[in-house]
């Protein structure tokens, strides 16, 4: 299905391959007629132009960037304001959306989730915004919508800001990133590399764009081909298909870690801006006659088959197929990768899931910025249509992307054909992705065209002995498996006809629903808060030197944003800082808080003038070891705090939280071989916290040791690449080294303020 080209390569004139090897100049030339550098080459990339278009550095390897258009959902806007106002923020200097996509209910936790959403209305008016209230659309389906823009650049405070295919570059980062953009600041980034998707052929009936995208997902997401790189998808194959195809494969390109991605256009989307009432917003992008790629995956379409990414990582990839025919060895890897990932907490298993040779799930779910499109749901109620989904356990929720898309629906008759199963049609919210809503029951298997299924996303509680499997699959073969009352069944299988349904979009919805202030600001409007809202609390500087406790040691291959800071159970604490820091790493290692808040009264002692053997007397026998070696050392010129060890954190969602909760509970440092994305490094350096690595395999401490870092203020100030490190034993220092990796100027001065906060304090 998939090929990955070894190397890099040219395209040349968007339709021929040319692989990057000692005759490949030649080859280039002799097609287009004349010499053309790798440098050269490396510019016809439509990620270079858009990129170089927004780069305000005047140095294309260090890119300085600003974007045109900002968005943020209600689990990261209240954060982010709060940054930006302790910062000096007195307008919004570009549009920036506010939806209300993911804290929508708020029947839990009292008056919590809607005093957020005040607080984002009256933000948007007295800043300059734009304000989506609750269960209008999900915050990726209205940039789509109603921001996206040919060669336009976005950023958002959620990891699948992804527009690619409509012709827009866009990231997905921590609040920090944001903050910095709205107090003029700009992204700074070494000019990524750019690696080609080339597609080819078509899909075949009954495949959807997930199905390809976790195709992809499984070809690149283990072995880093695409590693922070911009995917750009070119070729044949791109006009075979639909836009909403083409954005339900974009959305989940942030699954395969990479930093951004962006499609060729063409007429099929310019009708998609057409439909949209805003056509002066397309801009046709293609790559140049002699395009090069730092590396090239060739996608056949047609090879292509109905796929099921299985517990608990969207790059457990297999089609349908292939699992319906291996089911006990598959289901026996599941369960052996599971035991390792929940750490042998719960029991788990799926071989009771097998009955009479065929695999039964126990739920479906369609929705969110990936499984909500209008094709998708018209897809899966031409399955359904006439069927059942049964009086057993089995059930089936669908969630449209937006209103508009919802309204489209009833008038063609697709949401009356879902409902007449006995399947339940909601509207747009984000909690089936996150964990907040459709919870399936314990040991339950749920199937959902949504964009994660790591443990606990579902919404269980793995502290509570709770746990269910979600597997990723398309939409339409959630429905062939609802048709068959939850007999795991891909939609190849369907044998009826897909209609060509036309899309109508109706903006009335949002005219008359959604507050646009036409970026002017009004300052006389008063910000209302709620009693959850809290400030952050006040953060020190970088010390001179650093004692540092290890308060958890993780040894996953990989752990993600969801295990430093959980998802779901959370979400009514997002706008509280030292509420929501009672749950980190809750689900990895729940005395991770304890530990790490006994070290940080040491600090709290110090920072009020004391001494911090007062607050923590273990700290005395530490001291006099360190001093043994370092006699300057002392309580005026140390700084005390925790730090967690793990091999590769940081996959998943873009959630500042991850790093800012650690930071609260008096973290100074992440110790990693390495960091699974770049946002969740940022993530760290913007709350204040070293992103320190140590080669694979070397580990002088262990969890619960003390870590000394003498003059760490003076080598991140001067830029040393090595940082000596000891480990403060019984009765001696062992050394040990650590780095830091690339840091720009702006980052070290971050870290050596104590946050970003401090960094624009005025």
């Amino acid at each position: 299905m998939i090929d990955l080209l070894q190397g890099g390569a040219y395209l040349i004139n968007g339709t021929e391959i040319v692989p990057d090897n000692g005759e490949a100049a030649a080859a280039v030339a002799h097609k287009i007629g004349r010499q053309v550098t790798k440098e050269d080459a490396a510019r016809q990339t439509i990620a270079y132009r858009i990129l170089e278009s927004h780069n305000t550095s005047g140095n294309m390897e260090k890119l300085k960037i600003k974007f045109d258009k900002l968005t943020s959902h209600d689990i990261t806007f209240v954060g982010i304001i709060q940054t930006a106002r302790a910062s000096g923020l007195t307008k919004f200097p570009v549009p920036y959306v506010l939806t209300n996509c993911h804290n929508s209910l708020c029947a839990v936790g009292g008056t919590i989730n809607e005093d957020d959403h005040m607080f984002g209305l009256t933000c948007a008016k007295r800043y300059g915004g734009v304000y989506v209230p609750p269960h209008q659309a999900v915050i990726h389906q209205f940039a789509r919508e109603m921001l996206s823009g040919g060669g336009k650049m976005i950023l958002g405070s959620d990891s699948h800001t992804r527009y690619g295919a409509l012709g827009t570059m866009a990231m997905g980062e921590g609040g920090p990133e944001l903050v910095k953009q709205l107090l003029g600041q700009t992204y700074d980034i070494n000019m990524p590399g750019v690696v080609g998707v080339y597609l080819t052929g078509a899909p075949v009936k009954g495949v959807g764009p997930q199905d390809v995208a976790l195709a992809i997902i499984g070809a690149v997401f283990k072995n880093g081909y695409v590693k922070n790189k911009v995917m750009e998808f070119v070729g044949p194959g791109v006009a075979s298909l639909s836009a909403d195809f083409r954005i339900g494969i974009d959305v989940m390109t942030t699954e395969t870690t990479c930093l951004s991605s962006i499609w060729q256009t063409d007429g099929e989307i310019e009708k998609f801006y057409e439909i949209h009432g805003r056509k002066e917003d397309y801009s046709e992008l293609k790559p140049g006659d002699a395009a090069y790629y730092d590396g090239m995956l060739m996608v056949d379409l047609s090879r292509i088959r109905p796929m099921i990414a299985m517990p608990f990582h969207p790059s457990n990839a297999y089609t349908i197929e292939e699992l319906n025919a291996n089911l006990t060895d598959i289901l026996h890897e599941t369960e052996k990768r599971a035991l390792e990932s929940l750490d042998g907490a719960v029991e788990f298993s799926l071989q009771d899931k097998v009955r009479d040779g065929k695999f039964h799930v126990d739920q479906g779910i369609i929705a969110g910025c990936a499984g909500g499109g209008f094709e998708n749901i018209c897809a899966a109620a031409d399955i359904l249509r006439g069927s059942s989904i049964g009086s057993d356990g089995f059930t089936l929720s669908v969630y449209p992307a937006s209103m508009p898309v919802y309204m489209e629906l009833i008038k063609n008759g697709c949401a009356a054909a879902i409902m007449e199963t006995g399947a339940v049609m909601k509207t747009a919210f984000c909690g089936p992705c996150f964990g907040a809503g459709d919870t399936p029951a314990n040991n339950a298997f749920s199937i959902r065209h949504s964009t994660r299924n790591f443990p606990n996303r579902e919404g269980s509680k793995l502290q509570s002995g709770q746990i269910a499997s979600v597997a990723l699959m398309d939409a339409r073969s959630i429905a062939a498996t609802a048709a068959n009352r939850g007999v795991l069944t891909p939609a190849t299988e369907f044998d009826g006809t897909f209609h060509p349904y036309q899309y109508h979009f109706d903006s009335n919805i949002y005219r008359n629903r959604v507050f646009d202030s036409k970026g002017v600001a009004d300052e006389s409007v008063e910000i209302q808060f709620g009693p959850n809202i809290k400030d952050w609390p006040q953060m020190g500087e970088l010390p001179e030197n650093l004692v540092l406790q290890v308060v958890s040691e993780i040894h996953d291959a990989v752990t993600t944003t969801d295990e430093l800071i959980p998802s779901g159970e959370t979400s009514s604490y997002r706008s509280n800082p030292l509420g929501l820091a009672e749950f980190t790493l809750s689900r990895k290692d729940p005395r991770y808080v304890e530990r790490a808040k006994e070290i940080q009264k040491a600090e709290k002692e110090r920072m009020a003038g004391g001494h911090p053997c007062q607050a923590l007397p273990v700290l005395k026998e530490v001291m006099g070891v360190i001093k043994g070696k370092f006699g300057d050392a002392d309580h005026t010129n140390t700084g005390f705090g925790s730090t967690i060890f793990a091999v590769k954190p940081g996959d998943g969602s873009a959630r500042e939280q991850a790093a800012s909760c650690q930071k609260v509970l008096g973290g100074w440092a992440n110790i990693a071989n390495e960091y699974a994305t770049k946002r969740y490094r940022s993530n760290l350096i913007n709350w204040g916290m070293l992103p320190f690595l140590i080669k694979e395999g070397e580990l002088p401490f262990q969890n619960l040791d003390y870590i000394f870092l003498p003059g760490i203020r003076k080598a991140v100030a001067e830029k040393q690449e090595v940082i000596k490190a000891y480990k403060v034993g019984k009765d001696a220092l062992e050394e040990f080294e650590l780095r830091l990796g690339e840091l720009t100027d702006e980052e070290r001065q971050i870290i050596l303020k104590g946050c970003l906060i401090n960094y624009n304090r005025v």
